[in-house]
């Protein structure tokens, strides 16, 4: 008879299971990864993730939601480690890229991955939805600040996409190893400047 889990137990083994499966994921992509594969990284039974676990795209939400939280975690920890408008943008942009260079397997899986179902996991949507309001947050003191005008999604995605850009042509070796991290900020202060911002 099998033992009874505690919530700890359940929560150890999950956290386990998400960081094995990370690694694999982002290794062979979702498709190239069985269930066996997952059980087999831990030791486990073959049946045993099924205990934790509806499915293998159940996993695969799981580990994006862990993903697009910790980002959203360093990137408002950056933030909020700076006051005025201007130092907050650049703050962003390059918390943006150190995690991406950090946790080149999370940041894969966050945004590399076509999850058709992601829909049906609220956890996932909404820390989707936290990743985005963290690379907004600076725009929304600019606003505050009078320093520019306009929608703060809008600008917030200008922003996103302009160091995602960067970032990803640097990952997939179209750019120098290092070259980020001059682009980055010269980069930030080019749309700056392009809102009327002196950076």
């Amino acid at each position: 008879m099998p033992r009874v889990l505690t919530e700890a137990d359940v929560a150890d083994f999950r956290e386990r299971l998400c960081a094995a499966a990370e690694t694999l994921f982002a290794q062979k992509g979702p498709d190239g990864v069985t269930m066996r594969e997952l059980a087999g990284a831990l030791g486990v039974s073959a049946m045993t993730p099924y205990r934790y676990f509806r499915d293998k795209d159940d996993i695969l939400a799981a580990v994006r939601t862990l993903g697009f939280n910790r980002f959203a975690a360093a990137v408002e920890a950056a933030f909020n480690a700076t006051s005025g408008p201007v130092e907050g943008s650049y703050a962003v942009a390059e918390s943006y890229r150190r995690f991406a260079f950090e946790h080149p397997h999370t940041f894969k899986l966050m945004f590399d991955v076509n999850q058709p179902t992601e829909r049906e996991y609220p956890l996932l949507v909404a820390a989707e939805k936290r990743a985005f309001a963290s690379m907004t947050q600076h725009v929304l003191r600019h606003l505050a600040a009078g320093t520019v005008r306009g929608d703060a999604q809008y600008l917030g995605t200008i922003s996103w996409a302009a160091v995602h850009g960067v970032v990803m042509l640097e990952l997939a070796g179209k750019l120098p190893s290092g070259a980020s991290a001059k682009l980055v900020p010269d980069m930030g202060a080019t749309l700056l400047r392009g809102l009327g911002v002196t950076a």
